[in-house]
């Protein structure tokens, strides 16, 4: 498959690190084992998390009418600056889920979002992404970004780096109210936030 060539080239600076070369099962592998360089590079950062994105549409599962067909396409959008360059592209190129196949589509603003089933929020002020959030409640959307408070604010996946490597912290809350069922097997590699615990 292209995408584990994909991947065994994107962690392959990384296979001393990793307690074998088998990199079959992408999730598990980058979150157990991922070492980040130090200091890291920003392209290689994103390349990775990439990757996690494809890995999304494989381990959450969208209402059917999310689709406007069993052909429609499975969008993964970027909303504000695009940190992943052609990574991304080149990451889902002849990709399909279900027979969706999977596209990437770059927003400048919320309103401009239609079909969308991942967003990708790169908005560094705080104001903003709280209003994007509460813009898209109701909508069958997987919300991600690394920005700090994303979860707090009603985002539904962050990424973080913890000893240099990256982890993913995951809001139960927002990907139910937004009827979306992440798998078991990512849910046992992540972090449960909850706005109770975190408040």
């Amino acid at each position: 498959m292209q995408i584990l060539k994909a991947i065994f080239q994107l962690l392959k600076p990384y296979a001393k690190n990793l307690p074998n070369a088998r990199f079959s099962i992408a999730i598990p592998l980058l979150i157990s084992h991922l070492v980040l360089s130090n200091p890291i590079q920003p392209s290689r950062e994103y390349q990775l998390k990439a990757v996690f994105l494809f890995n999304f549409t494989q381990f959450v599962e969208w209402p059917p009418n999310s689709f406007s067909s069993d052909q429609a396409p499975m969008v993964i959008g970027i909303l504000g600056t695009d940190p992943f360059g052609s990574y991304l592209e080149e990451t889902i190129a002849g990709e399909k889920i279900n027979g969706h196949p999977l596209l990437v589509q770059r927003y400048n603003n919320v309103e401009e979002i239609e079909t969308c089933q991942i967003l990708f929020i790169n908005v560094a002020e705080t104001n903003k992404r709280e209003l994007i959030i509460t813009r898209l409640k109701g909508r069958n959307i997987l919300t991600v970004s690394d920005a700090p408070d994303f979860l707090q604010q009603g985002g539904m996946i962050r990424f973080f780096t913890k000893q240099d490597k990256i982890k993913l912290q995951v809001n139960l809350e927002a990907t139910k109210t937004a009827n979306l069922v992440i798998s078991s097997k990512l849910l046992r590699l992540v972090e449960i936030f909850t706005p109770k615990e975190n408040s």
